[in-house]
């Protein structure tokens, strides 16, 4: 628990929890909600939302190709308003302008990574890393990017702001990945005696290093600092939702990311949570979202009518961060949010509406006790006798059909709703070989990431899932797929994985166990510090211009 003293106008203090208050519903409603209501419907209703810059969005998912080539983009904007826009209906033409020149379909996984020409669409032209590598310092030559060719700049009188000079930090970042993808340069840099990434686990080991050595170098998060606790600036830290709550307490409390300073942030994060706003405003057994979706609507008027940045990137270079189910409904409270900022969700079901494109997967973590004394380690693979496991309730589409073909029918495979008495959950996954991992009522699963802690290959068992930070890790070489309708040949995959290939993928295992560790404080290439990345690569592939850029 950490004070913190606002001395900027209207002081205030409030307190930093994880996952634990005393304040009851009634003096939430009172205290918080209500004067957010108040507040925001002042802002929204005197001043109107801003007119927002416009805003360069990749087109494909899977970003590291749309990162290392981009292509010039013949649209551009015709016009740009600077006065305030206050309609619905001027605001749902904005939104029908994003979804033309925005995010566009969504290729798969495999044709992305391997195409290195795809295309950013804007309605702005684009960045060429090739031309800002030629053309020498983004600051002598912030609008050579333009259609209208280098001497575009002589046209405008404009001095350098903070915004440009993140773009031109942006700019060097994606010039530095392209380099090391293709000649996988080692400078003094790569040359790290922590942990050097390397191996088939990663998509592209060398590329995925620079890119977190200039998120190290440069990347600065700005915290909105209004709201109150429980439901802003706090989390569960013990329960199956404690991702939520330890990533918004280490952000909160990083000293390297996070900035004070807006002027000088690349994202700016949007510190509400969701399983809070269950506790503390849901109606139980109501199955209405509305008072949960109100809430977090009143919040982004109000930040939106404050501070500019909202509206300058129209939500681009904002992030939430849920790992309740309930957080990609959440995330509809507003066009913005679902459309075009970075969804941070456990459930990132592409059936749903999930967006790998802009959308970060992270994983759903079960820390009962708040630590993982007790997950981590397992036995070798000779020392594994049990084929595959399994054990969980009995919910949601996709498990009904492991019971159906495998409960109690082979003993290779040991599937149970509940553990015969005195045998120990984690002791079966350090047994067995493979361990299951089929979709609940949402595609994600604690147990994805108890395997890993376990040394257990995870066998994904669902349909629409995008597993954690799979920009970056290659889950093929460390698990196996199996789609729902495969589920009645189980064993007959795992049998055919030879014993070799197996071990292979065992140790790939526990090499990528690093990624998933909780720590306090956070360690590097830690699962904090990969949510990180995984954000700060979705900013890499977002252009958000000045304003002098539309002038």
């Amino acid at each position: 628990m950490r004070e913190i003293v606002d001395m900027g106008g209207g002081s205030k203090k409030w307190r930093r929890f994880c996952g634990s208050s005393s304040i009851s519903s009634v003096q939430l409603l009172l205290f918080m909600v209500v004067p957010l209501i108040v507040v925001s419907g002042f802002v929204s209703h005197v001043l109107g939302p801003l007119t927002s810059n416009r805003v360069l969005l990749s087109k494909y998912p899977w970003l590291w190709s749309s990162i290392l080539r981009t292509t010039n983009s013949s649209s551009s904007s015709s016009s740009s308003s600077s006065s305030p826009v206050s309609s619905v209906k001027e605001n749902g033409k904005r939104l029908d302008f994003l979804s033309q020149v925005g995010v566009a379909q969504v290729l798969n996984m495999e044709e992305a990574i391997s195409n290195d020409s795809l295309i950013n669409r804007s309605s702005t032209p684009p960045h060429d890393i090739e031309a800002a590598i030629q053309n020498g310092p983004y600051m002598e030559n912030v609008y050579n990017d333009s259609v209208s060719g280098p001497t575009a700049s002589t046209n405008k009188s404009h001095h350098a702001t903070g915004l440009d000079r993140i773009e031109a930090g942006l700019r060097r970042a994606r010039a530095a990945i392209k380099e090391a993808k293709q000649y996988g340069n080692q400078t003094h840099e790569i040359l790290d005696p922590d942990y050097v990434p390397d191996g088939p686990i990663y998509r592209n080991a060398k590329a995925f290093y620079r890119s977190y050595v200039e998120m190290e170098k440069q990347l600065k998060i700005f915290v909105y600092e209004e709201g109150q606790p429980p439901l802003f600036h706090n989390g569960p830290c013990r329960s199956i939702y404690s991702t939520e709550g330890n990533f918004i307490h280490g952000i909160e409390m990083n000293e390297q990311f996070r900035t004070r300073d807006p002027e000088k942030a690349h994202l700016f994060f949007l510190p509400f949570s969701v399983v809070m706003m269950v506790q503390f405003v849901y109606v139980p057994d109501s199955y209405n979202f509305g008072p949960i979706k109100q809430t977090v609507a009143d919040y982004i008027n109000l930040i939106a009518g404050k501070h500019p940045y909202w509206n300058r990137s129209i939500a681009s270079d904002h992030f939430m961060l849920s790992c309740h189910d309930w957080g990609p409904e959440t995330s509809r409270s507003s066009p913005y949010l679902f459309k075009n900022s970075i969804r941070v969700l456990c459930n990132a079901n592409t059936s749903e509406g999930f967006n790998p494109t802009k959308d970060v997967s992270f994983p759903e973590i079960n820390l009962r006790t708040g630590s993982l004394k007790g997950f981590i380690g397992g036995p070798s693979p000779s020392r594994r006798p049990i084929l595959a496991f399994f054990a969980g309730g009995l919910h949601g589409p996709v498990r009904p059909v492991v019971f159906e073909h495998w409960e109690n029918k082979d003993e290779d495979i040991r599937v149970h709703k509940y553990l015969p008495k005195g045998i120990s959950y984690i002791d079966m996954m350090r047994k067995s070989k493979y361990c299951l991992c089929p979709s609940g009522y949402e595609v994600a699963s604690p147990r994805v990431v108890e395997a890993i802690y376990g040394g257990c290959v995870p066998v994904l068992i669902s349909d629409h899932y995008v597993p954690p930070f799979s920009d970056v890790l290659n889950w093929k070489t460390f698990s196996v797929e199996v789609p729902v309708n495969d589920v009645p040949n189980l064993k007959k995959i795992l049998m055919a994985i030879s014993p070799r290939q197996y071990i292979r993928m065992q140790r790939r295992v526990v090499q990528v166990r690093r990624h998933f560790m909780v720590q306090s404080p956070p360690k590097r290439f830690d699962v904090f510090h990969m949510i990180l990345h995984s954000v700060w690569l979705r900013r890499l592939n977002v252009r958000v211009p000045n304003d002098a850029d539309a002038l």
